[in-house]
């Protein structure tokens, strides 16, 4: 990954920007060498909301089973059948 200052960001956005739309690499920002920001891709980004809505689904039917907040097939069914009127 690459890392890069602050200030090499205010100086070279462009620049840093066209190299991470070439190689699709993050950028680490570090501001008085402490980590501050990544610098990604749209599409990396959107990938990303994308995975964790869909871990997020995941959880929440994890706690459902651990809550015992459970349908059975056919009062799922039911349910959505009512849902879609």
């Amino acid at each position: 990954m690459k890392v890069e200052l602050v200030t090499t960001l205010k100086r070279q956005a462009t620049k840093i920007l066209s190299e991470l739309k070439a190689n699709k690499e993050p950028v680490l920002i570090t501001e008085h060498g402490k980590p501050s920001a990544y610098l990604l891709s749209v599409d990396d980004y959107e990938l990303m909301q994308r995975r964790l809505a869909i871990l997020e689904g995941i959880a929440r039917g994890e706690r459902a089973i651990t809550e015992e907040k459970l349908l059975s097939h056919h009062d799922a069914k039911e349910q959505m059948s009512r849902w879609l009127k």
